[in-house]
């Protein structure tokens, strides 16, 4: 499967059928906190912010998620990725640990998936 720049808002039934064609019950997304898009799809995190890499955006701003398009809104998100390891940002683990920066990736995801 191949990777979808998001800039405008996309049903959640798409991401659902993204979900099922690639690991049945999740996508991986890259989250752009600055510009407010995603790369989602591709088999790593590091494909999707390679893509936006390519596209002008900041490392700093990017940041790897996986979305279960069947959970629950609070459960749907998880803050887990390899690419979000960055001791520079105080961020030393695979989870993003700053609350401000997940609810900046909240926000993002909210406004482009309906």
């Amino acid at each position: 499967m191949g990777i979808v720049i998001v800039e405008r808002p996309i049903p959640k039934q798409e991401l659902s059928a993204m979900a099922e064609r690639q690991f049945g019950n999740l996508v991986k997304a890259v989250v752009d906190v600055e510009r407010d898009v995603m790369a989602i799809g591709g088999e790593l995190h590091a494909d999707g912010e390679a893509l936006l890499l390519e596209q002008g955006s900041g490392q700093e701003h990017l940041w790897g998620i996986n979305l279960y398009p069947a959970k629950s809104a609070e459960d749907w998100i998880e803050f887990d990725s390899i690419i979000n390891i960055r001791p520079s940002q105080k961020n030393p683990s695979r989870g993003i640990e700053d609350p401000a920066i997940q609810h900046r990736i909240r926000g993002v995801v909210a406004k482009l998936v309906s």
